[in-house]
């Protein structure tokens, strides 16, 4: 017999089987030695009460043999079947490959960048000498931007796909079991390049293809259908389908795009700033404590307000995080953040955003109108640092006041930061919103509005600013047969989990169109 019910327990005892086995006997009022086993489905954290406790659902086997189930790949030889490019070595062009090769095609995965090896000193460079390689960078290489992005894989699509099977996926290729039941699943920085090598390895073993520094310059097209692409090299290479997967941050390819006339769209994103606190301030307003202690891991927070009729709100929350330089070519700042699997630095960072609707951006119908006003903030943002990715910052209250900060805190954005006023840099309706969203979400959150908070300029890439077109049952685009607009950079993925997802999808496409 098995049962599903749910145990509440103090933090420092979700791991301890002996107490979960006593508090599911006594919830099921039978003795301990009747449970064979426990099988932990979901945990989370509720620090809604005065006292924090860990909530888990879990099977109870009473009488009955638990059989744990082996998270391991099987994937077919399809050395010799029939090709499928796929542009882009993100979550959606490994998830699209490795679905390819369960369905018997085989993938080529083109990938501007290099290798995760490489890469790291690209990324070096751009942290000590403040030197960013168009080409290699934390948005282009192995893994793409999802490499470097944290591993958050919480998710709200679980109508696009099966979330379950993703998170089953990463945990063959290395990640811990743990993702699969904790509420909201974290790999970490340090973890994630690992487990890309392998779901590379296992595309390479299976017979697929993975070309790195293979940067795509042209769509072949013959009489409205795929016929292959064109590398920087000159190379061309022939499929009957091409799947779209290159990240959010690929202008190149939406000029590519626009200038041999393949329809795209202007699309809407949010634009805003870094913002970094102390993470014992977040431990504290969210926790209810003075310390945290070792028991309980650093918290996290989504805040969210509407200002003037648009929204105001948090996203990619770094508990225990990093602010990281992420622009992807010179006389640009970008900022992300990211945590590594312990959580373990000192600081707690988040993208603070407002909404901009393409009503907002002058140029009319111009496809690349929001691309555009993207890269001018951006470049503001670089001139007003004044070189080598420093980016402007300023404290929290001061920023709310329209004050020149005095200094700045300590932060943990490596290339430096330095005193600006961000108003100079954004744009009016932005900066009024996050001055008036601010002191709001200070009582919302005890502790929260505070000098010693840093706001880091600019948070630019929350998604796409461009839509690539596709018809919603054969995924294709509707001019270009055999050409399937895929995960964040066209505009149909938010995310690690839902990138993958529609990656699946695409792949699952591809098969129905070429059967």
């Amino acid at each position: 017999m098995v049962k599903e019910i749910e145990i509440v327990c103090p933090p420092g005892q979700q791991d301890d089987e002996a107490v979960i086995k006593k508090l599911s006997a006594s919830a099921l009022n039978i003795s301990p030695q009747k449970i064979t086993a426990i099988k932990i489905l979901k945990r989370s954290i509720d620090a809604r009460g005065r006292n924090v406790v860990y909530r888990m659902q879990v099977h109870v086997f009473i009488d009955e043999v638990y059989v744990p189930e082996p998270y391991t790949v099987k994937y077919p030889n399809i050395k010799n079947a029939k090709p499928v490019i796929i542009i882009g070595a993100g979550p959606a062009g490994l998830f699209a490959a490795l679905r390819c090769i369960e369905l018997g095609l085989k993938p080529v995965i083109l990938e501007r960048g290099k290798d995760v090896k490489q890469r790291r000193r690209d990324l070096a460079n751009i942290n000590k000498q403040g030197v960013v390689n168009p080409e290699s960078n934390y948005c282009f290489g192995e893994g793409g931007a999802g490499t470097y992005s944290d591993g958050k894989l919480y998710t709200r699509s679980t109508k696009r796909g099966d979330v379950n099977a993703v998170l089953k996926t990463f945990v063959a290729h290395g990640a811990t079991e743990e993702i699969l039941i904790d509420a909201r699943p974290h790999i970490g920085t340090n973890k994630l390049p690992q487990i890309i090598t392998s779901t590379k390895d296992s595309i390479l073993n299976a017979g697929g293809e993975v070309l790195f520094d293979a940067k795509v310059t042209r769509i072949l097209v013959e009489f409205g259908k795929i016929k292959g692409v064109q590398l920087a090299s000159g190379e061309m290479l022939q499929a009957d389908a091409v799947i779209l997967a290159t990240g959010h941050s690929a202008r190149d390819i939406f000029e590519m795009l626009h200038r041999q006339h393949i329809l795209i769209e202007p699309k809407a994103f949010a634009l805003g700033v870094r913002i970094e606190h102390p993470q014992e301030i977040i431990d504290q307003a969210q926790y209810h404590c003075a310390h945290r202690g070792p028991d309980l891991p650093p918290s996290y927070y989504n805040l969210v307000e509407q200002v003037d009729d648009r929204g105001v709100f948090s996203f990619c929350m770094c508990p225990g995080g990093i602010i990281a330089p992420c622009a992807t070519g010179m006389n640009e700042i970008v900022v992300n953040g990211w945590s590594p699997s312990k959580r373990n630095n000192p600081f707690a960072n988040s993208g603070t955003v407002v909404q901009v609707n393409l009503e907002d951006v002058t140029g009319g119908d111009d496809p690349l109108k929001m691309l555009r006003f993207q890269q001018e903030i951006e470049e503001l943002a670089f001139k007003a640092g004044g070189g080598k990715l420093v980016a402007p910052a300023q404290r929290m209250i001061d920023f709310a006041e329209s004050r020149l900060s005095a200094n700045l805190p300590l932060n943990s954005y490596l290339p430096g930061t330095k005193s600006v006023e961000l108003k100079e840099i954004l744009p009016a309706r932005i900066n009024e919103r996050l001055r008036k969203a601010l002191p709001v979400f200070g009582r919302k959150m005890k502790g929260y509005y505070t000098n010693e908070a840093i706001l880091v300029g600019v948070e630019s890439r929350t998604s796409s600013p461009v839509k690539v077109p596709r018809d919603k049952e054969t995924l294709q685009h509707p001019q270009v047969a055999g050409l399937f607009p895929c995960g964040e950079g066209a505009g149909y993925a938010g995310g690690i989990i839902s990138a993958a997802i529609d990656g699946i999808n695409c792949a699952t496409a591809v098969k129905n169109q070429l059967s």
